[in-house]
């Protein structure tokens, strides 16, 4: 039994290490033999990564093999590629993050202005958010919902994992004045692109990181 265990740990292992992508506990239980404990063989191997330069980590619902986070400063390649997302778009993925499935007139609704089509086709193009289930109502305008890229970029395993108002607030993320002041003093900000140079002529990315 034990011997048995061992090698499906080995062939988890291998696929999990041949795949070019995250993957689900599906596609890995076609590879083992029938009524093999995905689960527990996941999380027994992901325990024997712990403490390696190389973790079995879950993101987006599937696993994959990633470098130890805090060997990051050890493996970073220094290299400038910034861009700036318009404050517009940054409260427009935060409203989709939470609220989703969320169509355009709610999200428009909780901002308090119109937002143009620009920053939905940023978001969209970064990746991050993407059109959902038709509301069924008059209408049947279009939601949107954030993607697995989303999730992944972010180093979230799930939506369950996205930081607290009290996190927000302590990350200088969340504004503390009234709504109505906030959006008051922004309801501009829709009027400009989406991607805007910074003093150096540089474009800006705030929210675009790379970790790898």
């Amino acid at each position: 039994m034990i011997e048995e265990q061992s090698n499906q740990l080995r062939i988890v292992e291998a696929v999990l290490f041949a795949a070019v992508e995250p993957l689900d506990e599906d596609t890995i239980a076609r590879h083992l033999p029938a009524g093999a404990d995905v689960p527990t063989l996941l999380g027994e191997l992901a325990g024997a990564y712990e403490a390696r330069g190389v973790n079995l980590v879950q993101v987006a619902r599937k696993w994959t093999f990633r470098t130890a986070q805090d060997l990051n400063p050890h493996l970073q390649i220094e290299r400038e590629t910034k861009r700036r997302l318009s404050r517009a778009a940054i409260e427009t993925l935060a409203i989709v993050s939470y609220h989703q499935p969320v169509t355009r007139a709610e999200i428009e609704n909780i901002r308090g202005v119109t937002i143009s089509r620009g920053t939905l086709d940023a978001l969209m193009e970064a990746g991050w958010i993407k059109p959902g289930r038709r509301r069924d109502v008059p209408g049947r305008p279009t939601t949107w919902v954030t993607t697995d890229d989303f999730l992944s970029h972010f180093g979230l395993a799930n939506l369950k994992d996205l930081p607290g108002a009290k996190e927000l607030k302590a990350a200088g993320l969340l504004d503390a004045r009234p709504a109505i002041a906030v959006y008051g003093a922004r309801a501009h900000d829709d009027e400009l692109p989406d991607a805007l140079p910074d003093e150096a002529g540089e474009i800006a990315e705030p929210l675009l990181t790379d970790d790898s």
